[in-house]
């Protein structure tokens, strides 16, 4: 895979360098450049941003240092002029984007260039993106209902959601599959040596070397966890093909299911 992320700080890339992100870079296994924006300015100032048509507080990133941007990257990668052949994704981190989840982690993970685009100050001159479409595959994503000073911190977390997901960076895959929202619930908790802890003991059953027991509890803990702390996850899950023992745990924590889907009881009280 190849990824390019566009910043005007791209010494905030730097913990791509680090861990399994780095080690994945040094294996071959990734291809990622991090791109100056103040490169492709042609002021001596190197401005990037300029106040708002209609007023308003806050600063734009101006539009030609972002097309100048974009286009040296796919040209650089592809060898082609932008618009010729297939288009990589351009992924431009936004409050107003669609949610980031481990869904779009995994269909992001089979393209084969990224392109994130950093922005800073009240955001980018929403031409840049008309114009990109024609180019790439514009998609605004956000982590969450929440805003951050720039792109940075929410790159470096879909980077690593991402790549993660590739074959070879993990080195057990299987872990994979039992992680928080790999199936649509939250992760069952975990424990490690000592059984025994500050007076606190490791479940039983993790003991008992009963691996279709454990299973079950595991499973369990899954909806348990995911009702009380994520319960929207719950709401309309497709329960259709839900074995009976996962239909009974679901019915002690307030949820039936109707027309194949999970929905809360009413009469149903918090814990």
């Amino acid at each position: 895979m190849r990824i390019d992320v566009v910043s005007i700080f791209p010494e905030y890339l730097a913990p791509l360098e680090l861990s399994l992100i780095g080690k994945a870079r040094q294996d071959g296994l990734l291809d990622l450049l991090v791109h100056d924006l103040r490169d492709f300015t042609t002021d001596r100032h190197r401005t990037v941003d300029d106040t708002p048509y209609g007023g308003g507080a806050g600063m734009v990133m101006k539009a030609e240092p972002w097309a100048q941007a974009l286009a040296a990257v796919a040209e650089g990668y592809s060898g082609r002029a932008p618009g010729d052949g297939a288009k990589p994704v351009l992924i431009v981190p936004s409050p107003a984007g669609k949610r980031f989840t481990q869904a779009i982690a995994h269909e992001l993970a089979d393209e084969e260039q990224l392109v994130f685009a950093c922005g800073r100050y009240e955001g980018i001159d929403e031409r840049v993106l008309e114009w990109a479409s024609e180019h790439f595959t514009v998609r605004p994503m956000s982590l969450g209902d929440y805003v951050l000073n720039g792109g940075e911190v929410a790159v470096l977390a879909m980077v690593e959601a991402i790549v993660r997901l590739l074959p070879g960076v993990v080195g057990n895959p299987e872990s994979l599959v039992e992680e928080s929202h790999s199936d649509g619930l939250l992760e069952y908790p975990v424990y490690t040596k000592p059984s025994s802890w500050r007076d606190r003991e490791v479940p039983p059953v993790l003991l008992s070397g009963n691996h279709g027991k454990i299973a079950q509890w595991r499973r369990h803990q899954q909806f348990q966890r995911t009702a009380e702390r994520r319960p929207d996850l719950l709401d309309g899950f497709d329960a259709g093909a839900l074995p009976r023992a996962d239909r009974t745990a679901l019915a002690d924590l307030g949820y039936d299911v109707v027309d194949g889907r999970l929905k809360r009881r009413a009469d149903a009280t918090e814990d």
